[in-house]
């Protein structure tokens, strides 16, 4: 018994180098394994990046193309195609090549497994011989117990890189868009004509959306009936594709509007409504979606889910609107001695606007946009002169390539989206229920306006209207967003040749139709304000909203001497008793300007006598030099051709205000019977 335990112990011995031994043998084709492994994981990294830049590359060609054309287009006087139709073609060109002309099959093998979990993981781990691999969910092949065949089919690897996340449409491409809309606003016409902008850009944009609705929703009823619908399609579907059909987006018409120079009216009515219901079409597509009755059919009618939609509606709309102005007024740059960290403040505060309203719950194209309005009426007279340039062409040269960017990528995802839906009659249908809305949105809303504008909207400007009523970019980029179910890439694909059609019919016939209606061209907009007969500075004065000249009046005489250095001094328009609250909320170069201003006028005192209009302060000068005053109050401190003249100085970017040298009338001109008026 004594030896046993002994044998034991030099058996397990043995048993423990042999053991040893083997492993050691076996480390080094380990070791080699990981090694050929890592090269491999390297050449594929390799190789992925190579790809990756030949993708952008095709897209920096396509915008160099379009580019060179638009050249040639410009310098032969050709306009029956805009750049953005020029930017399609080309990336239909290019999505024909990549679908059927090069073939670059997928690396590796795909292997099908079945699991049966209630929800779909946004990231999956996978122990494959003892090492765990991670992949993320990148979009769903088949719903509903369908199969799935062939994986790997056909599956061109060129196709899926050219492939975008929506979300880079939304954060990357969209604000720079949206946020020269706003800095480069006419103010001047936008002003006179907000209340008719603002009932196209609201009223019209909600009647639009559920007529389309309406329509649709009686066409996928039919598409039912016959056996044409192979998907759950519900009427919050239909009010959706509504929602986002109407955005228009006439950047076609704009650019030919300005390049012939048509009517300010027309051009301002056209672009503020474009502008506005861009924003208007995305928190109502967002309220659609929000909608959810009680109950497990989350698609009947209820009404009180139908009033938190339309709550969630002005929640969203003025929360974005308030952040947007909010942030254009904080963005108060002090950094006029180093130009380019100005400006680079400046850019990186305006895109923070979009990204800060999307991660609060709001609509980053909401408060982009009134940001821009804000900043171009406020921060911008903030700026150095170099600044204000230098802002000025960055915006518009990143809304040029954005833009050229997203309908090339139109006409390249009509080839290389693989989950198209195109269906004839709810195709045809689309058409027509998107003229029909586009009808029930002008002409009616044109009649009402029309009873209470004095300078009427002709029956030719709603024609022009209705005929540039163009889909682009935002509707793109809502219907691209979402397109997981049958119901959403029916609506995308139908969305692609709405977009299609419009820009390239409608936008290269903009030319004729002008011609059609007899619509003038060739119009100075800004020597057609400046000199303006009696009667139509009458008109303007009218039509004017009240509501308007009273936040003029405001803004003029508090706001601006605040938040700028232009404008007349807060101790000149505040009352004696808040003149020391006055003289720390002044800035220093306001009561610079207002020293130099008075300065220069009092050399052009001779032996006339001069009327000078100052804020709301009338200062009398005669020959003798002696100074009388006189207090216009607040509400009517500004009448509306100063209205109008601050407006006019704002387009054209002079900066000095606040200041109005009025001289007496020369011999040769009749005489007034008022002695006092003086031109």
């Amino acid at each position: 018994w004594a030896a046993k335990p002994a044998q034991t112990y030099l058996k397990n011995a043995w048993l423990l180098s042999v053991c040893a031994c083997v492993c050691r043998a076996a480390s080094p084709q380990e070791e080699e394994d990981s090694a050929m492994e890592n090269i491999v994981t390297e050449k594929k990294a390799e190789e992925s990046h190579r790809q990756d830049s030949a993708d952008l590359l095709i897209f920096i060609l396509l915008l160099t193309l379009t580019i060179l054309t638009i050249w040639l287009f410009k310098h032969r006087r050709f306009r029956f195609l805009h750049e953005t139709g020029l930017a399609m073609i080309y990336g239909l060109l290019v999505g024909v090549v990549l679908r059927y002309g090069i073939h670059m099959p997928r690396d590796g093998t795909s292997v099908m497994l079945n699991c049966h979990v209630n929800a779909s993981p946004a990231t999956v781990l996978v122990n494959v011989s003892g090492k765990f691999y991670e992949y993320t969910l990148k979009r769903v092949l088949s719903s509903s117990g369908n199969k799935v065949d062939d994986v790997s089919d056909n599956e061109n690897e060129m196709l899926r890189k050219v492939t975008f996340d929506p979300e880079v449409f939304f954060n990357i491409l969209l604000p720079p868009i949206i946020f020269h809309a706003g800095y480069s606003l006419k103010r001047r016409h936008f002003f006179r004509n907000m209340g008719s902008i603002l009932a196209y850009a609201f009223l019209g944009t909600v009647v639009s959306c559920f007529i389309i609705g309406l329509l649709m929703y009686g066409t996928v009823t039919l598409m039912k009936h016959v056996g044409q619908l192979h998907g759950e399609f519900f009427f919050t579907d239909c009010l959706f594709f509504g929602a986002i059909v109407s955005a228009t987006d006439p950047v076609t018409v704009l650019a030919i509007f300005h390049e012939l120079q048509v009517e300010p009216d027309l051009y301002a009515l056209l672009f503020g409504e474009s502008v506005l219901n861009d924003a208007v079409a995305v928190v109502l597509s967002s309220s659609i979606v929000a909608y959810q009755p009680t109950g497990d059919n989350s698609h009947t009618f209820e009404g009180m889910a139908l009033l938190k939609s339309f709550g969630m509606f002005l929640g969203i709309f003025s929360g974005s609107f308030a952040l947007g102005v909010a942030t254009g007024i904080v963005t108060f740059t002090k950094l006029r001695d180093f130009q380019l960290l100005e400006t680079a403040l400046f850019f990186l505060m305006s895109w923070s606007t979009f990204l800060l309203a999307e991660a609060c719950g709001f609509t980053g194209v909401v408060a982009v946009l009134f940001c821009g309005i804000t900043q171009a009426h406020y921060t911008y007279n903030n700026l150095s002169r170099e600044s204000q340039d230098r802002t000025k062409q960055l915006f518009e040269l990143l809304n040029f390539l954005a833009e050229n960017f997203i309908f090339s990528y139109m006409g390249l995802t009509l080839f290389t989206f693989r989950n198209h839906v195109f269906n004839p009659m709810f195709i045809v249908g689309a058409f027509l229920a998107v003229f029909i809305g586009r009808a029930a949105n002008i002409y009616p809303l044109s009649f009402l306006l029309n009873l209470g504008r004095r300078h009427k909207i002709r029956s030719n400007f709603q024609h022009m209207m209705m005929f540039a009523g163009l889909r682009g970019a935002m509707t793109f980029a809502l219907a691209i967003r979402d397109t997981a179910t049958y119901a959403r890439q029916m609506m995308f694909s139908t969305t692609l040749l709405i977009v299609f059609f419009t820009v390239w019919i409608c936008g290269g016939g903009t030319t004729q139709m002008l011609s059609c209606q007899r619509i003038r061209v060739g119009v100075d907009s800004d020597q057609d304000n400046s000199v303006t007969e009696v009667p139509e500075r009458s008109s303007t004065k009218h039509e004017s909203a009240w509501l308007f000249r009273i936040w003029y009046n405001f803004d003029h005489n508090y706001l601006k001497p605040i938040l700028t250095h232009s404008g007349p001094p807060l101790t000149a328009t505040l009352p004696p008793c808040c003149g020391p609250l006055a003289r720390i909320l002044t800035s220093p170069q306001a009561f610079e300007n207002e020293g130099q201003l008075k300065d220069d006028d009092s050399d052009l005192i001779l032996t006339d006598d001069i009327n000078l209009a100052y804020g709301d302060i009338t200062v009398n000068t005669d020959g003798s030099g002696v100074h009388t005053s006189s207090g216009a109050g607040f509400a009517s401190g500004m009448s509306s051709e100063d209205l109008d003249r601050e407006l006019t100085c704002g387009d054209n970017e002079v900066v000095m205000r606040g200041t109005c040298l009025v001289f007496p009338m020369d011999d040769s001109e009749p005489t007034l019977k008022d002695p006092h008026m003086r031109f």
